[in-house]
């Protein structure tokens, strides 16, 4: 394993300025930087641990009454905590999808949003655009685990189960750096592969997640996080969904496992969906609205259809509640 320094921050300023340093990562609970190290897919020359950074291990209601997730906080907390079952519980249910309890119990929460694809050929090596190579071997290869939406020229799906629930959510993220702090929403943290190849999200060297902030307007109403695997259990989802349908009647369906961000249905499908009293056909045609766009490779065209079948159900749900 490539040998690295190991620095423990003791406050937000500190943590700053240790991982503007050229080669600093930021390590929360590593269960995937320690791996991608292993697998030479990563080779810093310090880890900075974040995890003693006062305030980043705690869940705390905001006045307005949102609640604030410190960036350190543990995928297994967030399942458990009864504030975030009662009032954001696809959260809850997306968070105790993640792999193994071992794993929820490590991870953190940025973390998991920031973790690299676990595509088989950017892991294995093989030459491809996130790894120095000239071209995506999954598109004419092996890609049934791969994208069917906003693909190009890179396949990579992001495999965060909690990023698809925030995104249902509104929920936006909050950004330290050199040059400060930014908040961004859940969605616009990551990019796409025409955007930028080196990495999924839009945080650059030395910047790091501190928090997630949940919005009050986004509590209640009707809430669920889907989950098809290929497993029955400890897998990254084929396909998945979180749909949510506020009090105030705003329908928000987001899609995982089918693109390399959280994937949104914008647009009249959400609109209809609050609507109601639609018939099977009502309901079919916006299903497959909603993937009008969708360009499956050569072997993962059933993902159509599981995502299809995910929106039925959550539209016919969301037309009763």
């Amino acid at each position: 394993m490539h040998p690295f320094a190991y620095q423990s921050a003791s406050s937000l300023p500190d943590a700053v300025d240790r991982l503007a340093q050229p080669g600093a990562a930021a390590l929360g609970g590593g269960t995937d930087l320690l791996v991608l190290i292993k697998e030479g897919l990563a080779a810093p020359d310090t880890l900075v641990d974040l995890r003693r950074i006062p305030g980043w291990r705690d869940i705390t209601t905001q006045e307005n009454g949102g609640l604030r997730i410190g960036g350190a906080v543990r995928v297994a907390d967030l399942a458990a905590d009864v504030r975030i079952a009662e009032r954001w519980p696809v959260l809850a249910q997306a968070c105790e999808s993640v792999g193994t309890p071992a794993l929820r119990n490590m991870g953190t929460i940025a973390g998991n949003l920031c973790q690299r694809p676990r595509c088989w050929y950017f892991r294995r090596g093989v030459a491809c655009l996130k790894n120095g190579g000239d071209d995506c071997p999954a598109r004419n290869g092996e890609n049934q685990y791969h994208a069917i939406l906003g693909g190009g020229p890179c396949y990579v799906v992001h495999p965060s189960d909690p990023a698809v629930a925030l995104a249902a959510l509104g929920a936006q993220v909050e950004i330290h750096g050199t040059a400060g702090v930014r908040t961004v929403t859940v969605e616009d943290l990551y990019v796409l592969p025409r955007e930028r190849l080196d990495r999924e999200t839009t945080l650059e060297h030395g910047e790091v997640v501190s928090a997630v902030i949940l919005p009050p307007d986004s509590a209640g109403g009707w809430q669920r996080y889907v989950k098809v695997m290929q497993r029955d259990a400890w897998d990254f989802a084929l396909v998945s969904l979180a749909a949510v349908k506020r009090t105030d009647g705003d329908v928000r369906l987001v899609l995982g496992g089918v693109a390399p961000r959280p994937w949104r249905v914008y647009g009249s499908v959400e609109e209809d969906a609050a609507v109601g009293g639609l018939d099977e056909s009502d309901v079919a045609t916006l299903a497959d609205r909603a993937l009008y766009d969708a360009e499956p490779l050569a072997h993962n065209g059933y993902k159509v259809a599981l995502a299809a079948t995910l929106l039925r159900r959550a539209i016919r749900q969301i037309g009763v509640s």
